[in-house]
């Protein structure tokens, strides 16, 4: 592999911002934000909206999840 090309790969935490689960993995994605998990160390943490703590396929519960406001936007456009 060429030096210096690759993205530095390390742990990071993942946290489910609508269960607040968290769990480490490895990846190159980057944050400013820093937590302190169990084990004491500080790691990245990555704020998802969805993840197998909160997705209806692995839950079983339906739950709504508006992220940009499209439901207020479709009733802006085609109110009458």
């Amino acid at each position: 592999m060429k030096q210096g090309i690759h993205p530095e790969y390390r742990d990071v935490v993942f946290q489910d911002t609508s269960s607040d689960y968290k769990f480490i993995t490895r990846s190159t994605m980057t944050s400013d934000e820093k937590i302190t998990m169990e084990d004491g160390k500080e790691y990245p943490v990555i704020k998802v909206e969805v993840s197998s703590a909160s997705h209806p396929f692995y839950t079983g519960k339906n739950i709504f999840v508006d992220t940009a406001g499209r439901v207020e936007k479709f009733n802006r456009r085609y109110k009458q």
